[in-house]
């Protein structure tokens, strides 16, 4: 019985022992905040959310160096983050420009006229919007096109 018990208490040694060590080769999980805003990229507030079902949209837009996306406004807060390349975002009204690269996140502006440039590289650019379903994520200002041309 005496040896029964000494095995049985090894055991739950070496397995303590093996769980510690085994703990200790996992690697941390890290979070890191990438964007956190209450203002629009150009300082503007955001106003409250409007109302109806929720519906959360994440597209991956990819756009073509030397390209100005055509004028236009967002009737819902969205944030992105710019994969590879770089873009100046440009607000119509004031003129006010912002370089993001790679890395980088953003809150884009609501109800105000803008678009976003590339320059000698394509940009990939993944946003999120924080939408409401029926309403458009984006909205051409008079005689301009799409912002998006296609989204599958």
């Amino acid at each position: 019985m005496k040896v029964l018990n000494i095995c049985a208490s090894l055991l739950v040694i070496t397995t303590t022992v093996a769980s510690v060590a085994h703990a200790a080769d996992k690697p941390e999980i890290k979070a890191k905040v990438a964007l956190q805003e209450s203002v629009s990229w150009d300082g503007t507030p955001y106003e409250p959310y409007p109302k109806g079902q929720p519906q959360f949209t994440i597209l991956e837009i990819n756009i073509p160096p030397h390209t100005a996306l055509p004028w236009h406004h967002h009737p819902v807060p969205n944030a992105a983050y710019v994969v590879s390349g770089e873009l100046t975002i440009e607000d119509r009204l004031s003129g006010i420009r912002h370089k993001v690269t790679a890395g980088q996140a953003f809150a884009e502006s609501v109800e105000a006229s803008h678009r976003g440039v590339t320059g000698d590289q394509a940009a990939v650019v993944i946003v999120t919007y924080s939408g409401v379903e029926g309403i458009p994520l984006s909205i051409p200002d008079k005689g301009e096109k799409a912002e998006f041309e296609h989204v599958e």
